[in-house]
């Protein structure tokens, strides 16, 4: 009942009142029973007395079963929409090297799958207390009208109970490994949606991904699942047999052990049978608790992996104020981390670089250098394992460092286009926009109304410029461009180069622009060469001797 415990932490009292009018609702669908089993009886009771008791249980049955679904719903749903707020927010807010190393499948699975398990346990809780109610007010009944029946059926239930709990622990052990499987398919519907072209233009490849990678993982989801259920489905049928059992060894078994009269012997039959749809619901609902309490393993396990202590956040005075930066010193940073499904680490540095403000620095190396990482330690996204960022002598802190970051703008090569200009306060947004678009010659394709770009279906050259479009708007002190004019034609690129960066430059911005166009090298005020994760060089382009500028020691 893990996922009912869970909702305790939302209203201890909410969840009080639906478990309480949910046993009444319980306790009075089989005080239904027992009332017609009196009447049919005729042991003396008043017309009057039973037509007004089943006319009151009639109506107040509903009425508590309607109060504990509605209150338990309505605590569900609060339940589903934290789970999901809270882990968004926890993406959001983690270094973005965690969200790299957990994974994009793990994290979407969750958000999604388990989300969804949970939720169809919670929403089956109202029933499930219901029917649990009604079992056990159909127990005391059957101790009312006999001790010794009674104490016989708790021996069955008790043997049931312990083989289904024998049976459902090994079908949890299966639908968590089916859940395990379900993390490397969600990776693998990726690669086929990623890589689209790539499958469909290579028939061995495309083959070898359905056959080998994509049905492996599915039907190794399939299996574990297939069987968990199967054992839940074996430990309910046991215990219908056991309850069948019990019922044969009622009608023909007890009146030989003892004399019973056959009103009495009615009435346990009666009973044992209205047991039967109850207990079937319960065990017919226990798989899914099985699943939601799997998925919140997962959750949980995502939530402390993602969930780290967080200091609260302070202002960078600097940031927006009257006072601009002038420096920005790395001093003796280092950093590493582990790719996604690859156990091999990179390291950067130590490296050692001040930049100024309004400069225009080149990045240059070769694949896999570290000049991404470099940039984005630069910019906050990667914490120094080592070493410190100083923004005007004053060391950024985690308390400072999201307002740190407020000093970027940052188009990387894996660039993500949002469909509208979200965060960016203007009373003039749309013809801001207008006059950028006209500028970056996106202004026949892409139109911003209320502030949504009224199209993304571009050539990737378009999107990096329509990207570029935020940034613009963004007006940052520090920009950071990866490689964007990769996907350029020479035009644009010549644009990019002799007239977007010169402008910014004019502006004051401080430019950082990783790039392999050696051609435009003399236009930087500084080119800085990272191969194997380290500075190579750092000097003015042009010039006699190579300058460096000098570090913090």
């Amino acid at each position: 009942m893990k996922p009912l415990l869970h909702l305790l932490r939302y209203s201890r009292g909410l969840v009080a009142l639906a478990m309480l009018t949910g046993m009444i609702s319980g306790a009075a669908n089989a005080a239904l029973l027992a009332l017609v089993h009196s009447a049919l009886e005729s042991k003396g009771y008043s017309a009057t007395v039973l037509v007004w008791s089943f006319g009151g249980l009639c109506l107040f049955m509903p009425l508590c079963r309607i109060v504990s679904q509605v209150v338990l719903g309505h605590l569900a749903q609060m339940a589903i929409f934290d789970m999901r707020m809270k882990l968004s927010e926890q993406i959001l807010d983690v270094p973005l090297v965690k969200v790299e190393e957990l994974g994009g499948s793990r994290i979407l699975a969750t958000l999604t799958d388990d989300i969804v398990g949970i939720s169809n346990a919670l929403t089956a809780i109202p029933a499930l207390v219901l029917h649990i109610s009604i079992v056990s007010v159909c127990l005391a009944y059957l101790g009312w009208l006999s001790m010794g029946v009674f104490l016989g059926v708790s021996v069955f239930v008790v043997l049931g109970m312990l083989s289904y709990s024998f049976a459902s622990r090994a079908a949890m052990r299966s639908l968590a490994r089916a859940r395990e499987a379900q993390d490397w398919l969600f990776d693998h519907f990726r690669s086929m949606i990623e890589g689209a072209k790539e499958l469909r233009l290579h028939r061995g490849r495309r083959t070898a991904f359905y056959f080998d990678v994509l049905r492996s993982a599915a039907k190794s989801s399939q299996r574990h699942n297939t069987k968990g259920l199967a054992l839940y489905t074996a430990a309910g049928g046991w215990s219908q047999f056991l309850f069948f059992l019990l019922i044969g060894l009622v009608v023909f078994a007890l009146p030989r052990v003892r004399s019973v009269d056959v009103a009495t012997l009615t009435g346990y039959v009666i009973v044992l049978f209205y047991m039967l749809i109850p207990l079937e619901v319960i065990s017919g609902a226990l798989p899914n608790l099985g699943r939601a309490n799997v998925a919140l393993k997962k959750v949980e396990s995502l939530g402390l992996s993602l969930g780290e202590a967080r200091p609260a956040a302070k202002p960078l005075l600097i940031a927006g104020g009257a006072e601009p930066w002038e420096s920005l010193e790395l001093v003796g940073v280092t950093h590493s981390y582990k790719k996604e499904n690859d156990d091999r680490r990179f390291q950067l540095g130590p490296v050692n670089l001040r930049i100024r403000r309004g400069e225009l620095i080149f990045l240059i190396g070769g694949n896999g250098a570290g000049k991404t990482t470099l940039v984005k330690v630069i910019a906050g996204l990667y914490a120094p394992a080592s070493g410190d960022v100083l923004l005007n002598g004053t060391p950024i802190t985690e308390a400072t460092l999201d307002a740190y970051r407020q000093l970027f703008s940052a188009l990387f090569s894996d660039f993500y286009l949002f469909e509208t200009l979200l965060g960016i306060e203007s009373s003039d947004l749309d013809n801001h926009s207008l006059h950028y678009l006209k500028r970056l010659q996106l202004d026949k394709d892409v139109t911003v109304e209320s502030g949504k770009l009224s199209t993304l279906a571009l050539s990737q050259g378009q999107r990096k410029r329509l990207a570029l479009l935020t940034a613009y708007l963004e007006d940052r002190p520090i920009y950071i461009f990866d490689e964007w004019a990769a996907d350029q034609d020479p035009l644009f690129k010549n644009i990019y180069y002799h007239e977007i960066l010169a402008e910014l430059k004019a502006r004051g911005k401080t430019i950082l622009a990783i790039s392999h166009d050696d051609r435009y090298f003399s236009l930087a005020d500084r080119i800085i060469k990272i191969e194997e994760g380290n500075i190579e060089y750092d000097t003015i382009p042009n010039a006699d001797a190579m300058a460096v500028y000098p570090v913090r020691t």
